[in-house]
């Protein structure tokens, strides 16, 4: 069973922590839209903390961080599973993230998490600003 997730307006953490939750279950999840997703704070607080996260390391050994907006939402997703376990692993190959919304689930029907769903009234960016920040 494959859930198609429309990130467009969400806010990335909560929305990963539903997606994270359901992959644990045995869910096979898509989630599409990633650039569209939202990230509260002041945009340039959150550019200064994923531009450390990015520069961080050696580019030859990392520790490595995605630029593109589907990465970003997938290694966000990835930090709230057991990855170093074999559970949080077979979970995590079950998860597939797009930047917009490909060809084969444009007749697909989407389900958006009504709890992630932003109701900022506050400074936020979108992930594919920060993703444009840093040449993704």
């Amino acid at each position: 069973m494959m859930t198609v997730i429309n990130a467009e307006d969400c806010i990335a953490g909560r929305l990963a922590s539903h997606v994270a939750k359901r992959l644990l279950e045995g869910e096979e999840i898509v989630v599409v839209n990633a650039e569209k997703a939202v990230v509260s704070g002041n945009p340039k607080a959150v550019e200064e903390f994923f531009g450390e996260k990015i520069k961080r390391g050696d580019p030859y050994h990392g520790p490595f961080y995605p630029r593109h907006p589907e990465r970003i939402m997938r290694r966000i997703v990835r930090g709230m599973l057991p990855f170093h376990k074999s559970r949080g692993r077979e979970a995590y190959r079950r998860l597939k993230v797009y930047r917009s919304v490909p060809e084969e689930l444009k007749g697909e029907k989407m389900e958006t998490i009504g709890k992630a769903k932003s109701k900022l009234e506050h400074k936020f960016v979108y992930l594919g600003k920060i993703s444009e920040k840093f040449g993704g």
